[in-house]
């Protein structure tokens, strides 16, 4: 039962990102960083608003790929800039708002349910050996009684070890009364939401500090930021798949994105690269292969493979230097340095070295269709569209160009010649 409404802060530009692209952007394991605020979100309130300034329209229609049923709002920045001026206009559904930041791709729901507290104010604090940077949280008996920024800080002050984490719950009814009167009289001209502990202490409400996992809420703000942040939500992924029996060599040199699906004991060896919704099942992925948006069940694959988009094999063997693409594959061997597009192959036939699809004519993309128990000889080209029927025989180096019936011997080479003594000849005339 959802009890809370939940505001993302994704208006920022990012700047120390330095980069063209809006900051929630960025990447994590194949997806935005706001992705991951909102996929967490959701866990927890159908009440979701994403607050967006900076390339709004960007920021929305990449969100609307994964999500619907999001609220957008985008902030007033010319008249209410920050954080607080963020958050007005906002009328959240329920008693209790949670206020979250775009740019912490590794939030957790499991962490952000312990802000069920019973306080106007949860304030997430991070219990640090050193909090120099930070801003600091004074709290006494169980409670905070103030915040302050390390350069207004004083020697006492700057001894505590207590730091802000950035984000907040408010009692509704408390935010609402209190957002129209938070001022921008400050040297940033800016509105920001943590003036509004400093009223709630003024006006004797109950603010408690949650203590948090500093991991879960680390906030990116470059892209040095954005790779430690990745390098944490890899081993989270491999983590789980690994808890769950899949094996993995050398697990630091694999790459696996969000996403992805694993099922039974596959193997992934050292190097390997899982991109977009890529389904391995009972599956051995070699040395340096990479698999995107594909189904491999059932098969090996590699080393030095490429499975792209649309693939799908089952009980396949794909070998070193192999590349598919939109290709259904069924009990198929195909060993080495092959390119298949755009084709269906069925069980029992081998794809000698060298073998191509000739998918493409430049404007078009078209089909090849190989059946049963077809063997096709090294350095074949099957130009698309072509049907291969089951029971047949491409002689090495054909070129394929018309259909072929079941039982046939297809070739293309030519005719052999000899001509003696014709190396001396060529070389004698060089001279």
């Amino acid at each position: 039962m959802f009890n809370k409404s939940i505001i993302i802060l994704a208006a920022g530009a990012g700047t120390r990102m330095k980069s063209k692209l809006p900051k929630v952007l960025h990447k994590i394991s194949g997806k935005a960083m706001l992705y991951y605020s909102i996929k967490e979100a959701l866990e927890l309130s159908d009440d979701v608003t994403v607050v967006l300034f900076h390339q709004a329209s960007k920021v929305k229609a990449e969100m609307e790929k994964y999500f619907t049923g999001i609220n957008y709002v985008i902030q007033d920045h010319e008249n209410y800039p920050g954080t607080g001026g963020a958050v007005m206009g906002i009328t959240p559904k329920y008693d209790q708002v949670l206020v979250l930041n775009g740019d912490m791709p590794l939030i957790q729901s499991s962490e952000l349910k312990k802000f069920d507290l019973d306080a106007t104010i949860v304030m997430s604090v991070l219990e640090l050996e050193s909090a120099d940077g930070y801003g600091r949280v004074i709290i006494e008996s169980g409670s905070v009684k103030k915040i302050v920024e390390q350069k207004d800080a004083n020697s006492e002050e700057l001894r505590v070890t207590t730091a802000n984490a950035g984000i907040y719950q408010f009692d509704t009814k408390f935010l609402l009364e209190n957002l129209p009167k938070l001022s921008n009289d400050n040297a940033q001209a800016e509105y920001y939401i943590t003036d509004l502990i400093e009223m709630a202490i003024t006006q004797g409400k109950v603010l408690k500090p949650l203590a948090v996992n500093e991991e879960n809420f680390k906030g990116v703000n470059s892209k040095v930021e954005l790779a430690d942040a990745e390098v944490i939500h890899q081993n989270r992924l491999k983590h789980e798949f690994l808890k769950a029996g899949v094996i993995m060599r050398l697990p630091d040199t694999i790459y696996i994105e969000e996403g992805v699906t694993i099922v039974g004991e596959s193997i992934l060896e050292n190097g390997v690269t899982l991109l977009g919704n890529a389904k391995i099942i009972n599956s051995h992925i070699k040395t340096n292969s990479i698999v995107e948006d594909s189904i491999i069940e059932d098969s090996d694959v590699g080393p030095m493979a490429r499975i792209r988009p649309g693939s799908n094999l089952n009980g396949t063997h794909i070998g070193n230097f192999v590349e598919t693409k939109k290709a259904l594959l069924t009990g198929v061997k195909a060993g080495h340095l092959s390119y298949l597009g755009d084709c269906e192959i069925d069980e029992g036939t081998n794809i000698g070295c060298g073998t191509i699809t000739c998918n493409y004519d430049g404007i078009n993309k078209y089909k090849t269709i190989i059946g049963k128990n077809v063997f096709v000889g090294s350095d074949t080209q099957f130009v698309a569209p072509v049907t291969i029927s089951d029971n047949t025989l491409i002689g090495a180096g054909s070129t394929v160009t018309q259909d072929v019936k079941d039982g046939q011997l297809y070739t293309t080479r030519a005719k052999k010649r000899t001509v003696e003594g014709y190396f001396y000849k060529h070389f004698e005339n060089k001279n």
